[in-house]
């Protein structure tokens, strides 16, 4: 699992977690045996070519050898143009290396820095070994690397390119070169390490080099290798019992192969750890494990990413009410007549067929009849549909289908359809559809591509994610016909027949939409049917550094019941209220996004010259809202007054006295850089004899991914004076 971020600062940093795997059984291996092959990699290492070699400046051992420092000077090629490297008079780069192996802690941390043009650029790198917290024969490690540059001779964004780049290439090829030498190691007979244990006399003991394949000799072992255990992996797919800390915390074999399908143990662990993470802070609004899962899969088990990418759905989902669409939306009839759109049986692998002909369909009348909200809430319900179908597959047949295959048939595609505003329609929902439905396609078979599809191609496929366009099955003329083409992936009397099969399909032909049928630009505006993303309770408010974001509630009597519900989409906040005779003045600061609807403003009620405990006072104890987080509460009023709900930036947390930060702090760092949070917020105010929960519409609980969790639950209890929730 890799992950890669640059801050907005001058110095560009890069960070990566993840866990070595072993290349022999499939399974995560030991934190010995990744060590042993990381020391391999010394002097030289021809699996890097730009690793020329090093040498050793300075080495040193604590007296009970349980700390072995290694300080190496390394000699790079790195891939730089000509030109640069003549202006800057250099052939090769030099860095200094620094490893701490602590047998005892089991751990290995690796410091680096570069030693050539160290006035101009500064190239600092961390790289820390441990044990995985959830089985103690795993490996994980931390990177992290941050660049600095002063000055370059007038090259610099060039060198932050060749940076970025080169230490891009160094992380996707790292996990290659462990996995080499996990296998020479294996090749030499070395399939364990003997843990450390204090020497039996005092007195530092003599180096000595094992033989290859002597990993019974427990001093010779300790030498080359940071670490020790006494069990070796083995190749099962499913973690072992002790991988985790209880029945609770895994998963039923059972259960995995029937809904979810095979996971590694390194996967599930993931699983588990984002499902525990979401009970924590989306009280009664978890997600299944397969939707989970797609997201995991999405950002390749990279925790922090599927997190990140997750919760903005959720809160999309939330904010939008996406989990009505197929109880509340109803195409208009135009939609039915001239959408050249349906689900049409499944393909050969089980999974739901949607056909598409989109060259048959007039994406330009349909934006002018319509506009582009309603084509996007109606691709919207066709996934949600999908995700519905998907769930009724693997009970028909038994084992797990999460993902549907789209027949698209672009027969009739011509330059209409590349009108612009068509395009940058096309384009907004390949791009929401990404965001919140990752992992739910699972091949795209395109037929009869005419001449002009390159152009479309062009235009769209940049939008389209990696492991998404890997999928893409492309047809031109009768080439889809016969063997290799859609046989091989549809059953012949499912083939609809228009492409040549047997099968009468239902699927609109399409044509053009009547210009009679376009709306004015007023009828545009004031559409009904038009309102996806104005169908909401909720506001969304931007949190800027140095400016919260408040709201002010006016009570006229006491005893009412002040109920909020928000989410936290980016950044971490600090949520308050507070409680004032006087009304505040509004100051509004808009928000700088692309999108004001996304966005929403910042609105300051509390006059600077405001005295905390004069002016106006607490009501609530300050609560640290994290990125992520959902949080619903309540407040019994007991004055008349002016009441006031204040999100404020969280600074970042004050750094621990460790070796190397943790990644939270890091992100959270991050986080804060970007001066910018953001959230969405609704709230009520009722009489206390109606209060019966943290809503009396509890709109809230009523957002509980119904489409993905089996039930939602909500907290029905009432308190006389605060009441807050995660």
């Amino acid at each position: 699992m890799y992950e890669t971020r640059s801050s907005t600062k001058s110095c560009l940093f890069l960070e990566h977690i993840g866990a070595t795997q072993d290349p022999a059984d499939s399974g995560l291996v030991e934190a010995d045996r990744s060590l042993k092959a990381y020391e391999k990699r010394f002097p030289t290492c021809p699996e890097i070519p730009v690793f020329l070699g090093s040498e050793i400046l300075h080495e040193s051992r604590s007296d009970d050898g349980a700390i072995h420092i290694i300080e190496r000077s390394c000699k790079l090629n790195v891939d730089a143009p000509r030109l640069l490297k003549k202006i800057a008079g250099v052939e090769y780069v030099f860095f200094i290396q620094k490893n701490t192996v602590n047998w005892k802690e089991r751990t290995l941390r690796i410091e680096a820095h570069n030693e050539t043009f160290a006035n101009r650029v500064v190239i600092l790198e961390t790289c820390n070994y441990s044990v995985h917290p959830e089985n103690e024969e795993w490996t994980c490690f931390e990177q992290s690397a941050s660049l600095d540059i002063k000055s370059f001779f007038g090259f610099e964004s060039t060198v932050e390119k060749i940076a970025m780049k080169q230490y891009t290439s160094n992380i996707k090829r790292g996990k290659e070169v462990i996995e080499h030498y996990l296998k020479e190691l294996i090749s030499q007979g070395i399939t364990f390490i003997p843990r450390w244990t204090p020497p039996p006399v005092c007195g530092q003991k003599d180096e000595q080099t094992p033989a290859a394949g002597d990993a019974a000799d427990g001093d010779a072992a300790l030498d080359s290798v940071a670490l020790g255990t006494t069990k070796e992996q083995t190749g099962s797919s499913c973690p072992p019992a002790e991988a985790l800390s209880s029945d609770a915390d895994k998963l039923d074999a059972d259960y995995i192969e029937r809904y979810l399908g095979q996971l590694t143990p390194m996967q599930e662990s993931c699983l588990i750890r984002l499902r525990q993470w979401l009970q924590e802070t989306h009280k009664g609004k978890i997600p299944k494990d397969e939707h989970i899962l797609r997201f995991l899969r999405a950002r390749d088990f990279n925790i922090d990413k599927a997190r990140e990418m997750l919760c903005q759905s959720l809160s999309w989902r939330k904010q939008y009410q996406v989990d009505y669409i197929l109880q509340s939306w109803r195409p208009p009839a135009l939609l039915d007549e001239y959408y050249t759109g349906g689900w049409h049986y499944q393909d050969k692998d089980g999974r739901p067929l949607y056909i598409l002909r989109l060259g048959q369909m007039d994406t330009k009348g349909l934006v002018k009849a319509l506009g582009e909200e309603s084509l996007l809430r109606h691709v919207l319900s066709i996934n949600e549909e999908g995700q519905k179908r998907c769930e009724e597959n693997t009970n028909i047949f038994g084992r797990p289908i999460t993902s549907w295959t789209c027949l698209v048939d672009l027969e009739g595609l011509n330059m209409r359809h590349l009108w612009r505003p068509g395009v940058k329609a096309l384009l907004r929902i390949i791009e929401v559809v990404e965001d919140n439905y990752p992992e739910t396609l699972g091949r795209l078979l395109i037929v009869r591509a005419p001449r002009v599809f390159p152009v479309l191609w062009t235009l769209v496929s940049p939008f389209i994610n990696e492991n998404t366009r890997q999928k893409f099955l492309i047809y031109s003329g009768n080439n889809y016909q016969g063997p290799g083409g859609l046989v091989d992936y549809v059953d012949k009397d499912v083939i609809p027949d228009f492409l040549g099969g047997d099968c009468m399909c239902t699927v609109p032909e399409g044509g053009l939409v009547p210009k009679s049928l376009y709306q004015t630009e007023d009828e545009s505006e004031n559409s009904d049917h038009i309102r996806l993303w104005t169908e909401t309770i909720y506001h969304s408010a931007s949190v800027l550094k140095g400016a919260p974001h408040e709201i002010v509630v006016e009570i006229l009597e006491g005893e009412s019941v002040i109920t909020w519900d928000f989410d936290i989409l980016k950044g971490d906040v600090v949520f308050s209220l507070f409680h004032s005779k006087r009304a505040p003045e509004t100051t509004r600061k808009e928000a700088t996004l692309p999108s004001t609807s996304a966005a929403g403003d910042n609105m300051q009620l509390i006059d600077k010259m405001w005295v905390l405990g004069v002016d106006y006072s607490h009501m609530e104890s300050p609560l640290v809202c994290r990125e992520g987080e959902s949080i619903q509460g309540s407040h019994v009023t007991r004055w008349p007054g002016f009441y006031i709900l204040q999100w404020k930036m969280h600074g970042p947390p004050p750094c621990a006295a460790t070796s190397l930060p943790r990644v939270d702090d890091v992100l959270a760092s991050l986080q804060v850089s970007s001066h910018k949070c953001k959230l969405i917020y609704y709230y009520e105010v009722l009489a206390s004899k109606d209060f019966r929960g943290s809503m009396s519409s509890l709109e809230s609980c009523n957002s509980g991914f119904s489409q993905l969790s089996g039930a939602t639950t909500s907290s029905s209890q009432s308190q006389s004076s605060s009441h807050l929730s995660r």
